[in-house]
């Protein structure tokens, strides 16, 4: 499994001395398209321009590695998961301290991470900080292989929607698109929608399981990152039947395109452009489909530290970095495209992080839960008379 210790170990490993990716004189001289492997196999195109960028990338990440590794030696291995405690008096723990020494942890924390938790570190950060720890600690030891055996074999609406979307899943993925890797993307969605019946299974969550399995040490360990995510981390019935969270989400991300870049809003506006036809794909997939691979994982370190607000920056500063060009755009077609190829094309996460968090400015968690509770009435509102609707349909076909 590219997700199984042998494989995945050996890539993580290899992590630290990154090859430089040189395409060929002929390539170079003609600026074509070259095609390669990245780190978590993925095929990526892209011209000799994305591949500097990409070896630059690299250099970034090993850098960035030393930096958590002196940390690592100098405060402990898991000093992220509680703060320093060297303010001791004759045994008896100074409060002032500890709260000056957590605060001094949080903002470091902070930072490190939206500057990108290194590969080799990612599954345990990830599981401790995220919650999926505590989660998991909350029940038997025997949950996840219980579980999995528990459905094996039963067929529900849900799992007869996973087995279709399997196949879909990154097709041509030298692991994901195996029989060996679908049977572990299936054990984890089918899993999860046995757990959690209202959410059972939603397309979308096909693609971040499927990430999750890439980027954690185990199929067990994928699952309690799945169910954190979606019982923890995003707002609730994002994926429910209705979708009426993600339906709130793209409402409040409009609002904040208009406050946050008005002129863009305004030009969208008049071209009557609904920014739920790209913004809908983001937040359900959390850009797994969209970024390149270390691009959505670097947005996704933000994510399970910082909660769901980091959506709406990444959302918001794709828009703001092509401001000038979507500003000339006539139809809604030339919007699309060039939001697909900035997408497609950010191979540089910190140029898309530094316009997210630096340019965009400050947004609360508490500030975005205001407006989702200011747009659910609209929000339900629309999903029964469309559900009136379509049963005053079906009534009269009968």
């Amino acid at each position: 499994m590219f997700g199984t210790q042998s494989k995945r170990d050996l890539a993580l490993e290899l992590q630290a001395q990154f090859p430089i990716l040189r395409p060929s004189i002929h390539a170079r001289r003609a600026n074509l398209t070259v095609k390669f492997q990245d780190l978590y196999g993925f095929t990526v195109e892209g011209n000799v321009d994305d591949v500097n960028v990409l070896n630059e990338v690299r250099e970034k990440v090993r850098q960035q590695g030393r930096v958590w590794w002196a940390l690592e030696a100098s405060k402990g291995a898991n000093w992220y998961l509680q703060p320093q405690v060297s303010s001791l008096s004759e045994g008896i723990v100074l409060k002032s301290s500890l709260k000056l020494a957590a605060l001094a942890n949080s903002i470091t924390l902070k930072r490190l991470i939206r500057k990108g938790i290194p590969p080799v570190l990612r599954p345990k950060v990830w599981f401790s900080l995220s919650g999926a720890a505590k989660k998991k600690s909350t029940v038997p030891e025997s949950y996840y292989n219980d579980l999995t055996k528990a459905v094996d074999g039963k067929v529900t609406p849900a799992t007869r929607q996973i087995d279709h979307d399997l196949p879909r899943t990154f097709p041509g993925h030298p692991w994901l698109d195996t029989p060996e890797g679908h049977a572990a993307l299936r054990r984890v969605l089918v899993g999860y929608s046995f757990r959690d019946s209202d959410v059972g299974y939603c397309q979308g969550l096909n693609y971040v399981a499927a990430l999750l399995l890439l980027v954690m040490k185990t199929e067990e360990d994928a699952f309690w990152m799945l169910a954190v995510l979606l019982e923890n981390v995003l707002v609730n019935d994002c994926y429910t039947n209705n979708l009426s969270g993600c339906h709130v989400e793209q409402r409040v991300f409009k609002d904040l395109l208009a406050k946050k870049c008005p002129r863009i809003a305004a030009h969208l506006e008049a071209l009557e452009f609904d920014v739920s036809l790209v913004a809908t794909e983001w937040f359900l997939c959390l850009f797994s489909k969209s970024l390149p691979s270390e691009t959505t994982l670097r947005v996704w370190d933000v994510l399970f530290y910082e909660g769901a607000k980091v959506l709406f920056h990444a959302a918001l500063a794709i828009f703001m970095m092509k401001e000038d060009e979507l500003l000339l755009t006539h139809q809604v077609g030339d919007i699309i495209n060039i939001l697909q190829r900035t997408t497609h094309h950010l191979f540089d996460p910190d140029e898309l992080l530094t316009v997210a968090f630096d340019k965009i400015g400050f947004m609360t968690t508490n500030t975005i839960s205001k407006q989702r509770k200011k747009q659910e009435p609209e929000v339900m509102k629309e999903l029964d008379e469309r559900l009136r609707r379509l049963n005053s349909l079906r009534t009269d076909d009968k």
